[in-house]
């Protein structure tokens, strides 16, 4: 079985711009592209999972477009991608006869001196045949000039409209699940999507990980939980900075209250005597800043790096 036809993430990706769960006001421009069967070139930016690319893919694929994509954060950081595959596919012709597309995903971690800026001549030359369409999730990691080039549509998610959204996706889970023979409680099921929200393809990942059994129930919280806070803690034993700031990216949205909770009853016991009362000292430190602070993400990401600095050799 491939991949694509495995992961429910890919399975059940949206054919169709009209079935993507997204915000009015994001749908209806994507609806128009369509519509107008033209798309020019995007900057899509916003938290992980959220449908960046399957909106790009469901409207491509709609349109029955040409197109290729790469991964950024896989072959964005050698310039030989730009110079040999994506030059060998903008400068041959399309062929459906009509524009193509280069989608990059995750292109925040395109190289910012080299890839980035090689793109803009690709961008003005090919532009009336090709189409160029990013996704990332920190914008500010795109160059000034890409942004200049690109229709910008940002992926944020009003309060509003988190409940009718939430609900959408609830549903289509409880369809996905009983077309996968799983036997589900609703409440974990909401529970969970409330957890991640507003993270679709986290969610999806993590029910199809706990479905093997046949059955979800509020048993998986628990684990859900427990197996989060123990990944944490083996990346903060091990110095694993990279890991640390992965963790971070998929569990930012999480209530502060509950983040620092949870560490602190998970984190103390496993240091040494000596260590435990810095560790103290620093949670109560960050939690006291998180109320005033404005990105959680970097709040999370200081009080973890301070945390995994200073009770260096601690650990039991």
């Amino acid at each position: 079985m491939e991949q694509n036809e495995f992961l429910w993430s890919e399975k059940y990706r949206p054919k169709r711009v009209e079935d993507a769960i997204l915000p009015q006001k994001i749908k209806t421009k994507f609806l128009s592209y369509v519509k107008e069967g033209n798309i020019p070139h995007l900057l899509l930016s916003g938290p992980p999972g959220i449908g960046k690319t399957s909106v790009l893919r469901a409207m491509l694929e709609e349109l029955n477009c040409d197109y290729q994509f790469y991964n950024g954060s896989l072959e964005g950081r050698s310039i030989d991608t730009l110079r040999n595959d994506i030059f060998n596919y903008v400068s041959a012709v399309s062929l459906s006869g009509g524009r193509k597309y280069v989608l990059l995903d995750e292109s925040d971690h395109l190289n910012p001196n080299s890839f980035q800026p090689a793109l803009r001549s690709f961008m003005d030359t090919y532009g009336t045949n090709v189409g160029f369409l990013f996704t990332c999730n920190y914008p500010s990691k795109i160059i000034e000039a890409l942004h200049s080039r690109c229709t910008e549509i940002k992926f944020k998610i009003d309060n509003s409209e988190k409940i009718d959204l939430a609900y959408q996706f609830y549903e289509l889970c409880c369809t996905i699940l009983s077309k996968e023979n799983i036997t589900y409680d609703e409440t974990v099921v909401a529970s969970l999507i409330q957890k991640h929200f507003p993270d679709w393809r986290r969610v999806l990942n993590e029910l199809q990980g706990y479905g093997i059994s046949g059955k979800i129930d509020i048993g998986i919280l628990t684990t859900f939980q427990e197996t989060s806070i123990k990944k944490l803690l083996v990346a903060l034993n091990d110095q694993n900075f990279t890991e640390v700031r992965k963790w971070v990216a998929e569990n930012f949205s999480i209530e502060m209250g509950d983040f620092y909770h949870n560490l602190y009853e998970n984190l103390v016991p496993a240091l040494s005597k000596a260590g435990q009362p810095m560790a103290i000292l620093l949670l109560a430190k960050y939690e006291y800043e998180s109320a005033f602070s404005i990105n959680h993400e970097i709040n999370m990401s200081a009080c973890l790096v301070d945390l995994m600095l200073r009770c260096k050799g601690e650990w039991v």
